[in-house]
């Protein structure tokens, strides 16, 4: 996901006169949108299904890490004792 600059930077009264307009943008864009105040940014305004998107991924992210970390630190189990912990044949 790649914010746009030049088209996804949103005044706060821009979401305070259209808020539907400005919510609808966002989740046709399927991006997030800068909201600024004073021409500094103060927020982000995402659609739900991105939002979502975006969280499942860092998750995912996150335990890849955490399982390579595992790896690298000789923390595995071999596949029979995994196997047997799990009861499976």
């Amino acid at each position: 996901m790649q914010v746009k600059f030049s088209g996804d930077v949103i005044p706060l009264s821009d979401l305070k006169i259209d808020p539907a307009e400005v919510i609808s943008r966002a989740q046709k864009a399927h991006r997030p949108i800068l909201l600024t105040s004073r021409g500094r940014g103060i927020a982000v305004l995402q659609g739900i299904g991105e939002f979502e998107k975006t969280a499942e991924e860092l998750r995912f992210v996150k335990a890849t890490v955490h399982g390579l970390t595992d790896v690298i630190k000789g923390n595995t189990v071999s596949l029979d004792d995994a196997k047997q912990d799990l009861g499976i044949k």
